[in-house]
């Protein structure tokens, strides 16, 4: 068959043009693509042997790089499957026979169609990559288990391209890239450069698992330790894998193998740190999973394959098959990708709660270091409250020691229908709120919440195990054992109706307390109202909403308010009396470390009322 020469499409060359400027990212990847193509036709000519009885030399199946400096060319070579002339047109030539609604439609067909036209090892998508660095691309392929001659086309990527034959040819696939001046400007680096190959193959096709040799040596390691078993391979090897991937100096806390077959089959090698990192609760921090396709390196960070509360879990996913976009660089939302998010989660959540029991230490790290952030998962991810919750531990009254949630219900008294707990700034804050008075007193265990993102998940969660998250500063609380210890509110009804009256601008009520033994006052929200604290986050972020009231409870068997009552019934126009209302109201906003509108003022108001004292 003679040459033949043939022109683009005008919408064709509009398509590839796309492709060499806009979809690709990185220069650097066209090598990828090139030695991807080579792995996945060593692949299919190991396969037709085994499977096909195919007649072929498999003994040292590998991928040859040659670099030549003076003639500006680079050259990838495999001793694979190779094509016919019919393959090439269909494979590579898909742009140029096609138009761009045509190719766009068998993209989209590749990616529904699990194993029948997948991209990656479709040769002529990652192909055209070569263009972003080549002016001139050749190729030279033989089909294994033909007679007669190979194939040979070359373009420069712009109006033809040519088809001929090539009698000569050896089986497999040899394309050799006319490069383009370098021109570091526009990130186009000098590909004939050894160094610069040898950096490219490091990082985007070490696991390639047939050896890629440019000269006399192997630039790949050919080791995939997600691929070996457990068995095999020394935590010392895990931990410099850990930390050749997470740039982490220090070794991980665990290490988690996973292998899914079947249907659709991928490998996972999983680590969860032993520290946070200084980023953690940055937003623009690199997060997510490296993800290899067949031991092709595809992305650093793929944020698809793990939650954002899970961030700071380190590792790898290597996939059988996988929907990707042209590029190979955007992950489509499609089912796998969400069948294996789900697997990995449920993998790690399960490996730390087999850490609780048996191994106590390295859990009680994990929570100190990554707790406030697994915490996120209650309000992002409703379906796995249950998992999440179960690997939770939250500061008690109890003990020193954190507690998990379970452990502290089967502690509940005798009668007990819920958890009880508080949020605030510091444990000593927590401890020594006004709330905790009457619980401390009847030896009731409340949960100290300290992180900021405790004021938000607590509202997301109705329950635990049937039992409600209750606030101890929110709505109202009756500790008392029998009625009989309760002071009638009629002897404080005019004094409780005159404090609302003057601090009607600071609270929406004024009513007796059943939860204070010793404070004079404290403040409590209303059951559904949001607490001070979530106010302020909102407030912080520049959402300024309308400034929630709140209630004052105050203690009748407390000297102050008993004087109070005593001197409202004496007096009720006494000058003194409105500002011991403010001294009241503030120092209970002080008590639970809340700020005062005006501390001037209310500095001025306690001095004065002391001088009168001495």
């Amino acid at each position: 068959m003679t040459m033949e020469t043939l022109e683009f499409q005008a919408e064709a060359r509009q398509l590839l043009q796309l492709m060499v400027h806009s979809i690709y990212s990185n220069k650097d990847i066209f090598l990828r693509e090139l030695i991807s193509n080579a792995s996945d036709a060593l692949d299919k000519l190991r396969l037709a042997k085994l499977q096909d009885g195919l007649e072929a030399d498999t003994s040292d199946l590998h991928i040859e790089i040659e670099a030549d400096t003076e003639a500006r060319t680079l050259t990838v070579r495999d001793n694979g499957i190779g094509m016919t002339r019919e393959e090439v047109v269909a494979l590579i030539g898909t742009i140029a026979k096609s138009g761009t609604a045509d190719l766009l439609a068998k993209l989209k067909e590749a990616t529904e169609k699990k194993g029948e036209a997948e991209l990656i090892g479709q040769f002529g998508v990652g192909f055209y990559s070569t263009f972003m660095v080549a002016d001139k691309v050749t190729l030279v392929t033989r089909k294994a288990g033909t007679e007669g001659h190979g194939t040979r086309w070359e373009s420069a990527g712009e109006g033809t391209y040519t088809i001929d034959d090539a009698p000569d040819a050896p089986i497999g696939t040899t394309v050799t890239l006319h490069l383009r001046p370098k021109d570091e400007e526009d990130a186009l680096y000098d590909y004939a450069d050894q160094w610069r190959i040898k950096q490219i193959v490091k990082r985007y096709s070490d696991f390639i698992s047939f050896p890629i040799r440019l000269g006399d040596e192997t630039l790949n390691s050919q080791k995939a330790l997600w691929a070996r078993p457990r068995s095999e391979v020394t935590d010392e090897e895990y931990h410099e894998f850990y930390k050749h991937i997470s740039h982490d100096w220090t070794d991980p806390l665990e290490i988690i193998n996973m292998k899914a077959e079947g249907t659709f089959e991928y490998e996972a090698l999983l680590f969860i740190p032993s520290r946070a990192p200084h980023d953690l609760f940055q937003r623009d921090a690199r997060r997510g999973l490296q993800l290899y396709v067949k031991r092709v390196f595809i992305m650093d960070d793929s944020k698809e394959l793990i939650p954002d509360y899970l961030r700071f879990v380190k590792g790898v996913v290597d996939a059988a098959d996988l929907s990707l976009n042209i590029s190979r660089e955007i992950l489509q939302q499609d089912r796998h990708i969400q069948m294996i998010r789900r697997r990995l989660v449920k993998k790690v959540l399960s490996t730390i709660k087999d850490l609780m029991t048996s191994n106590p230490e390295k859990y009680a790290t994990f929570w100190r270091e990554f707790g406030r952030a697994v915490k996120e998962g209650l309000l992002s991810e409703p379906d796995n409250h249950k998992p999440i919750l179960e690997i939770a531990s939250f500061g008690t009254t109890a003990q020193d020691e954190p507690t998990t949630l379970a452990a502290y219900v089967e502690r509940m008294k005798e009668g007990q229908e819920e958890i009880y707990y508080l949020t605030g700034e510091s444990r000593s804050q927590v401890v020594n709120s006004p709330h905790m008075e009457a619980f401390a007193e009847q030896g009731y265990e409340v949960l100290i919440l300290t992180d900021p993102v405790d004021e938000i998940w607590v509202d997301a969660v109705p329950d635990y195990e049937g039992k409600k998250l209750r606030s101890i500063a929110r709505g109202s609380v009756d500790l008392k054992k029998d009625e009989e210890e309760k002071e009638p509110e009629g002897d404080f009804g005019p004094l409780l109706g005159f404090l609302k009256e003057k601090l009607d601008e600071q609270v929406k009520e004024v009513r007796l307390s059943h939860r204070l033994t010793t404070s004079a006052a404290c403040l409590v929200s209303d059951q559904d109202d949001i607490t001070p604290a979530l106010e302020k986050m909102y407030r912080a972020m520049g959402q300024e909403g309308p400034r929630v009231k709140r209630i004052l409870e105050l203690n009748p068997s407390h000297p102050l308010v008993a004087g109070l009552r005593t001197a409202y019934e004496r007096g009720a126009d006494d000058p003194a009396l409105p500002e011991t209302a403010e001294l009241l109201y503030g120092t209970a906003l002080l008590a639970e470390g809340g700020d005062l509108d005006d501390p001037a003022r209310f500095a001025k108001l306690l001095a004065d009322r002391l001088a009168r004292t001495v």
